[in-house]
């Protein structure tokens, strides 16, 4: 490891002295999020990037880890994190970025406890995100630094696939939050406002119907897409769902609709991912189809199911004074946050900002606690569902 080490910083000591090769990118800042047995790094770069070749894994040798390595080509980083970044959980050593060759940059992550990873790229703002898994546990006391509490006691049991799951733990994303309002409505209404509302009635109803809850957050405050899904990685969440509420430059535009993430999306839904991702239309290019590939295999047919037992609930239970709701229907998606949790995941938009109407409603305290009793519901039918799937032979 020492000289290892030695060698790095000697090569930065020679690019030190060579003039900085033009239009490459810079590295603008490496973030770490430690859990019980998960750890995501995320590394900010200040345009698209590009990976050369595929992540490498090298076993221990002498004094030196467990490493996982990659080449990010076109990036310059100069000496910054030549000592790496340490992180000390139980699961990562630590995270070094060297200058590899003048036009591009080494990622070193070094493992102490591993079990398995995956790499990908997100873009507004362009970064690259490495979870690598395993148990904490199984290394011993875990050093200080973490994002969250120690892990103690036994390590977790193995997790089932997500069709053999019977829901227990729902992880509640309200959507936006601090300095990210959303949607911004008829008299000022924030989307940021009704989805937090939305989240606090709807988490005491859950736990009332023996679910285990966990937020995003709690209150107004800022959240990267890469801290929120971390959030539910690491609460090992059975159900992922978050909320939002829509807006259309035509006011005349109401009703409510669900969204599941999907290899493919329909034409009329780029505009609500495109207003949930904050991107342009533009953007929503092949990273978000490639990101959907990931996940089609694993959790997509249940976070359909799911997001049909919500839908089912929410446009034919609210109560009869709030009159018949427009059902806009289950729809798939290319939406950022719904491709990065390992679990059921869903999007409910549960009415428009901009219509008079549903701005109204949104803002009255009965209506807001009606859509929580039936999404409360639409998750309730969802368990009862996987229950009869589980006991299937």
């Amino acid at each position: 490891m020492k000289g290892r080490l030695a060698l790095l910083v000697a090569l930065a000591g020679l690019l030190a002295g060579v003039d900085r090769p033009p239009n490459l990118l810079d590295v603008k800042e490496l973030r770490h999020w430690s859990y019980p047995d998960y750890t995501r790094v995320v590394i900010e770069l200040s345009g698209e990037f590009a990976i050369k070749g595929a992540p490498q894994l090298l076993g221990p040798s002498g004094d030196r880890p467990q490493r996982l390595y990659l080449d990010l080509d076109g990036v310059w980083v100069g000496t910054r994190y030549v000592e790496g970044v340490p992180v000390g959980d139980g699961l990562l050593r630590g995270v070094r970025i060297g200058q590899n060759t003048e036009r591009a940059v080494r990622v070193v992550v070094d493992l102490q406890n591993y079990s398995h990873h995956r790499v990908l790229t997100l873009t507004h703002p362009d970064r690259l995100v490495i979870d690598v898994y395993g148990s904490r546990r199984e290394a011993g006391s875990p050093q200080s630094g973490l994002a969250h509490a120690p892990a103690t006691g036994p390590a977790p049991e193995p997790r089932l696939p997500a069709e053999l799951r019977i829901p227990q733990t729902i992880v509640l994303d309200p959507g936006h939050g601090g300095n990210d309002p959303g949607a911004i409505g008829v008299g000022g209404l924030r989307e940021k406002d009704v989805t937090l509302r939305l989240a606090l009635a709807l988490a005491p109803k859950l736990e009332s119907r023996g679910f285990s809850v966990v937020m995003t957050r709690n209150g107004d405050r800022t959240l990267t897409l890469e801290e929120r899904t971390a959030i539910a990685e690491g609460s090992r969440g059975d159900v992922f769902v978050s909320l939002h509420a829509n807006a259309a430059p035509r006011r005349a535009l109401h009703g409510i609709e669900t969204y599941y993430p999907d290899a493919n999306h329909e034409r009329h839904t780029l505009r609500v991912a495109a207003l949930e991702n904050g991107v342009a239309r533009s953007q929503l290019n092949e990273l978000q189809r490639t990101l959907a590939k990931l996940r089609v295999g694993e959790v997509s047919p249940q976070s359909r199911r799911l997001a049909e037992h919500l839908q089912e609930e929410l446009v034919t239970g609210l109560p009869r004074e709030y009159g018949p709701v427009t059902d806009l229907g289950v729809k798939k998606g290319p939406f950022y946050v719904l491709f990065l949790p390992s679990m059921p995941s869903v999007l409910v938009e549960s009415g428009f900002v901009t219509h008079a109407g549903e701005a109204r409603l949104l803002r009255d305290d009965r209506y807001v606690d009606a859509l929580a009793e039936q999404i409360a519901q639409g998750l309730s039918d969802y368990r009862g569902a996987s229950a009869i799937t589980a006991r299937a032979p």
